[in-house]
């Protein structure tokens, strides 16, 4: 069996919520967390793209650097990227070996109560990932929560808080005061924070506990003047900050969303270019205008050639920012394909979508929190009475089902479902049969 074979084992463990067993996985692997600069992101909404974009930024200033985010949409590589590449086969299979050999070890002495979580040994394995290549800085992007996520072992003194929103609520808390709690449980003392959060009740959480830590905050929208204009889709900026003016430029990421999360991203650039580390004009702009980031309003053609869009929004806020898109970029009316989990805000996040839906095919996802396509249905009906709503056992099923119409095509409900319909396209062009 595999490192990777063996990791795929641990999946169905559930979430732990805890530094312990990854504190102790750091202290077998010699430390891999402190031979690099941390840079840590937490939020709800956001925290990917805002990784994805200060990880580019700091490459476009001739840092090496390692991205981590979650989860993958295909391939567990995706969660590693060194200098805007994923890691190959060979290296994620070392270091996955690497974390658990260190487990192994820690079991036979009696120092862990139990085996590791699935995050917690992909966040290890990224560690040692970054020390092997020699990253000079990680961006990192915190997968639940933040104050007992197993990414906040590295006690980054740089950290973005993009939002805060109602999820997770199982775990992180049933207010919004709550959530921010746990995620500003990132920044450790004498941190520099750049807070994206414009909602009074979470906003003052976080500046709270930046005055008791000691942290710099920096409020992204403080001082700064921003024009941000959306055509067909498409975003162009332009941004004055206290630092420098930057624009007008076109975001390479889509949606009005994405003018807050390049402001995060800058504020935080610029913190770290005055502490010596990456930054410039020129880079900073890279990070708005180069960046990639799949499965966030990505653009895809079907293999009869309608038009499809594929987003990750799983939660109100994201589905409320894809709605919003749709309708300013014209994608709307569409087919929706959508799968959830049964641990989410169900309504809260077909709400938004259903009105600009003419059909709908619910299906599901194969992990133990996926609600039942016919559960799916079911609610889909209770919102939308009268709309139809067909059942697919499969996302491949889904997509024959979607495929058949000539109706544009979104899909949205959760980044398991866009990275399951990904494969299946990946599976089309190749000629495998995708089912």
């Amino acid at each position: 069996m595999t490192a990777q074979q063996r990791l795929a084992t641990r999946e169905f463990f559930g979430i732990k919520l805890g530094l312990d067993t990854i504190r102790a996985l750091m202290e077998a692997l010699d430390r891999p967390e402190r031979a690099f600069l941390p840079v840590i992101v937490a939020g709800t909404n956001g925290k990917g793209s805002v990784t994805a974009m200060v990880a580019r930024g700091l490459h476009a200033a001739g840092l090496r650097v390692g991205r981590y985010t979650s989860p993958h949409l295909v391939h567990l590589r995706e969660r590693y990227a060194i200098d805007d590449r994923d890691v190959s086969d060979a290296q994620l299979e070392a270091a996955l070996q690497s974390v658990f050999d260190a487990e192994d070890a820690l079991l036979a002495r009696g120092t862990l109560a139990g085996p590791a979580t699935y995050f917690e040994l992909t966040t290890a394995a990224a560690f040692v990932l970054f020390r092997a290549a020699g990253v000079e800085v990680a961006v990192i992007e915190v997968g639940l929560g933040g104050r007992h996520d197993a990414t906040n072992v590295v006690a980054a003194p740089w950290a973005a808080i993009t939002s805060i929103g109602l999820d997770h609520v199982a775990h992180l808390g049933n207010t919004l005061a709550r959530i921010a709690a746990e995620k500003a449980g990132v920044i450790m003392p004498g941190a520099t924070v750049i807070s994206g959060v414009t909602d009074e009740e979470p906003a003052r959480v976080i500046a709270d506990t930046c005055a008791a830590q000691g942290a710099q905050l920096i409020r992204a929208t403080d001082d700064v003047t921003m024009e941000a204009a959306e055509v067909a889709g498409e975003m162009t900026l332009r941004l004055a900050t206290p630092r420098r003016a930057y624009g007008p430029l076109r975001l390479s990421l889509r949606g009005a969303h994405q003018a807050a999360n390049a402001l995060v991203a800058v504020r935080l650039l610029e913190a770290l270019e005055d502490a010596g580390v990456g930054g410039g004009v020129d880079a900073i702009a890279a990070a708005l205008t180069d960046t990639t980031w799949p499965g966030r309003l990505e653009r895809r053609t079907l293999p009869g050639g309608v038009p499809m869009t594929l987003d990750g929004a799983h939660n109100p806020a994201g589905a409320a920012a894809l709605a919003t898109w749709m309708q300013t970029s014209g994608f709307a009316p569409v087919t929706l394909v959508t799968a959830c989990m049964r641990d989410k805000d169900v309504d809260g996040l077909l709400a938004p979508l259903l009105p600009l839906a003419t059909r709908v095919v619910a299906t599901a996802v194969e992990v133990p929190r996926a609600l039942p396509p016919d559960a799916l249905a079911t609610r889909i009906a209770a919102l939308a009475p009268g709309l139809p709503v067909q059942v697919a056992a499969t996302p491949a099923a889904a997509m024959a089902a979607a495929s058949a119409g000539s109706a544009r095509v979104v899909v949205a409900g959760s980044l398991f479902l866009v990275g399951a319909v990904r494969a299946w396209l990946d599976d089309v062009a190749a000629g495998r049969d995708p089912a």
